[in-house]
């Protein structure tokens, strides 16, 4: 059968995988498996062998630029366009059915999307409406804990507050979802919950879409939270044919509110799903594979993967002490111009990984210093900045006058006299007569009655009267000749003069600009609407701006490094307190995060890997105090690492040092990584371990819980214990809020009777 064209070069696993029957599948992909491959022939495979209609197949995953890969893949496998087959992210899908189902979520169809900034703005306002003083309640913190409420599907009637700050969050989010109602927005959060409730409250509505959709396939899938959980279930139901393809050891988003045991979920949900576990790595040599499961296979609550590859043994990892970050970066640097003139490399070949976005400093400047080229990631993204999102604010307002965040933004930018009282007049009497922002615009436009001074009414007047040209010219979708009139109505070239400190900077906010108006002219070569160019830019991420063809080096945090890979590899900054980071020692499951981290940036590397700490780092103090080796660093196998003597001497005394002081000072028996270092065999896939999940052996239980026993929570209803831990931790998998961490003795929660 691995004859057929869709599975050549497909190992026995992949081919299994591809060729799977219907029902659910779970395949557990480790890092550079081939997954993408996989996923892209698993739909080939049942566009063109079980012929099923490419517009009944729904992919999703979590990246416009991973979705434009994967179905650029798909359609050169067929040899045609799957013109109407549903591929994208979770919220470019959500936002796509919610445009035609606006009304049953209580919007009008035109709604817009509101990114980070724009949701930080409203509950700004929001908290000064309620009375509170914003720099005391910060913005963003209220967002996250509103965030990580939609996540776990609670609205704000169900919120419960369990200290002060939670109360606070509690009345904001309130007023936070009235306003987003009333400028007919949603931020990210609602394009995903929204959805999920229609489907789960609407029987009609969520027949049509399971009808819709005969196949749906996930990539990515231990990112995903609570919501897309449920997300993937209501849309998979009844026939449940879904194919999901992940890997709990590369989960690093939890921040975000990614939930890595939805793996575990998954197979609870799906106890017939046939499960496929990819352990050939493509990717990388044998021992930088090594590297990665010594310091893995640490980590509780995973499926084992035996990491094995054709790539041979390769070289040792170099580990490099350095005096401070700045040697650390002339290191680096030296490095790098080494390996080009001795193995022929480009700028391009190479990676430098950090763990936190404040470490590049050291390395930006050895790398200007040096005139080596060089490529940010996660800097001041296009979107961010501010020339850019000005006009997209002037765009969204075109799109919909009831924007109050974009109206805010752009109702004096450029200045046009308009200033705070003259904009606090108007708002007020838009909210004494409640109005929309649009409906107070055409009163003031067609001169109808209104409170306000004349000189204010008439630069008002003149806003909406330009407002009122650019949305005749949208509605005949001339959008390039609109942007242009934007531009020239409000100056906006000669104001980036103004507030541009010097004319290589004016140049360059001119050149941002310009960007922006291709973007908007690709959109109407492609017909694209404006409302779908505005969802398309509302949801860029950082890494889709990456272009393949620049020769330059990446410097980039290991968080945006997942789904990369490079032929050099720098891991910088590999100290106690940066990786693992000493926020993640107070956060249950903190330092098997951090960890993750690690695994990851490791197995970036093709073929060579360089770890280096500092001995002093600026980030520990003003004047550069003193840094420890990370305890990564000591998980690490020393015959599989090359270095200057005094630095491997540490970590093997690191080594030693941990074996002087476990608890348990009897020989065990050798893990299944030591049983193969010590052979020199790379390990073959283990059958039995498929559907596992392997508890970290010797840590004391919470008393009264076992894992597969029922509870209660007050608040988060019914579930089942997935897992216990030390320190009376209990996981729970509850039926509604999905995982959970709880303290065995948190009042309300409780065991129940089978």
């Amino acid at each position: 059968m691995r004859d057929h064209p869709l599975l050549q070069g497909m190992n026995q696993q992949q081919a299994a995988a591809i060729a799977a029957g219907d029902g659910p599948v779970l395949v557990l992909a480790g890092p550079g498996s081939g997954k993408t491959s996989v996923l892209t022939r698993r739909i080939a495979w049942l566009i063109h062998e079980r012929r099923v209609p490419h517009h009944r197949i729904m992919a999703v995953t979590f990246t416009n630029k991973a979705a434009g890969e994967m179905r650029a893949r798909v359609e050169s496998l067929l040899g045609k366009p799957l013109r109407g087959m549903q591929l994208g992210t979770f919220h470019a899908t959500c936002a796509r059915f919610l445009r035609y189902e606006a009304e049953s979520a209580g919007y009008r169809p035109d709604y817009v999307i509101y990114d980070s900034d724009d949701q930080a703005a409203l509950v700004k306002q929001v908290v000064k409406q309620l009375g509170m003083d914003p720099k005391r309640f910060n913005p963003r913190a209220i967002l996250a804990k509103i965030s990580g409420a939609k996540n776990d599907m609670i609205l704000p009637a169900r919120f419960r507050s369990l200290d002060y700050f939670g109360e606070i969050v509690k009345q904001v989010y309130t007023g936070y979802q009235g306003a987003l109602r009333a400028a007919n927005a949603m931020d990210f959060d609602d394009l995903l919950l929204n959805m999920v409730l229609l489907l789960r409250d609407n029987d009609h509505l969520r027949a049509r879409y399971q009808n819709r959709f005969n196949y749906i396939l996930v990539d990515e899938f231990q990112d995903t939270n609570h919501v897309q959980y449920e997300l993937v279930k209501l849309l998979a139901a009844p026939q449940n044919n879904v194919f999901v393809v992940g890997d709990e050891d590369q989960a690093i988003y939890a921040f975000r509110g990614a939930d890595f045991r939805n793996v575990l979920r998954f197979q609870d949900s799906y106890a017939d799903a046939s499960v496929f576990l990819l352990e050939q790595n493509y990717r990388s040599t044998q021992n930088i594979l090594d590297i990665a499961r010594a310091v893995i296979d640490r980590n509780r609550q995973r499926t084992p993967k035996a990491l094995h590859t054709d790539q041979g043994r390769g070289e040792r990892a170099n580990v490099f002490e350095a005096f401070d970050e700045r040697y650390e970066a002339e290191n680096v640097l030296e490095r790098i111009q080494q390996l080009r003139l001795q193995d022929g490399l480009d700028y391009k070949d190479f990676a430098v990984m950090y763990r936190t976005n404040a470490q590049s400093r050291a390395m930006e400047q050895a790398f200007i210093n040096a005139a080596v080229p060089y490529m940010l990631v996660g800097g001041v993204g296009f979107y961010k900045r501010r020339e850019v999102k000005d006009l997209l604010a002037y765009l969204r307002l075109v799109h919909n006058p009831d924007d109050r965040v974009s109206f805010e933004r752009v109702v004096n930018v450029p200045a046009r006299g308009i200033g705070v009282k003259s904009l606090a007049a108007f708002t007020n009497w838009v909210a004494a007569e409640n109005l929309s922002i649009g409906e107070a615009l055409n009163r003031i436009y067609y001169d109808d009655p209104s409170p306000l001074a004349a000189a204010a009414r008439k630069k008002f007047a003149a806003f909406a009267a330009m407002l009122s040209s650019w949305q005749e010219m949208a509605k005949v979708g001339d959008l390039l000749k609109m942007f242009d009139r934007i531009t020239a109505e409000t100056r906006y070239y000669l104001y980036l003069e103004d507030i541009s400190k010097m004319p290589e900077e004016a140049a360059e906010r001119a050149d941002n600009v310009q960007e922006l108006r291709g973007l908007l002219a690709y959109a109407m070569e492609y017909e694209q609407p404006l409302h779908e160019f505005l969802a398309e830019q509302s949801l860029v991420a950082d890494v889709d701006s990456l272009k393949d063809d620049n020769d330059a080096v990446t410097l980039m945090t290991l968080h945006a490094a997942k789904g990369l890979e490079f032929p050099v590899v720098f891991l910088t900054g590999l100290e106690a307190g940066i990786l693992p980071h000493f926020r993640s020692f107070e956060e249950v499951g903190g330092i098997e995060e951090e960890r993750r981290l690690f695994y990851v940036g490791v197995t970036r590397a093709k073929r060579s890997l360089f770890l280096s700490y500092a001995f002093r780092r600026a980030l520990y103090s003003g004047t550069g105090g003193l840094a420890a080796p990370s305890e990564f660093l000591a998980d690490l196998p020393v015959h599989l690492l090359d270095g200057a003597p005094t630095t491997l001497a540490t970590l093997r005394g690191a080594q030693s040092l941990e074996s002087q002081t476990t608890w348990d000072r009897s020989p065990g028996p050798l893990s299944r990584l030591q049983r193969d270092l010590q052979s020199g065999a790379v390990s073959t896939p283990n059958e039995a371990l498929r559907k596992k999940i392997i508890p970290f052996p010797g840590l004391p239980k919470s008393p009264g819980f076992k894992v597969g026993a029922p509870v209660s929570h007050e608040q988060f209803g019914v579930g089942r214990v997935i897992g216990v831990e030390g320190g009376g931790i209990v996981s729970v998998l509850f039926e509604e809020h999905g995982p959970k961490k709880i303290l065995a003795d948190a009042d309300g929660f409780k065991a129940l009777d089978e």
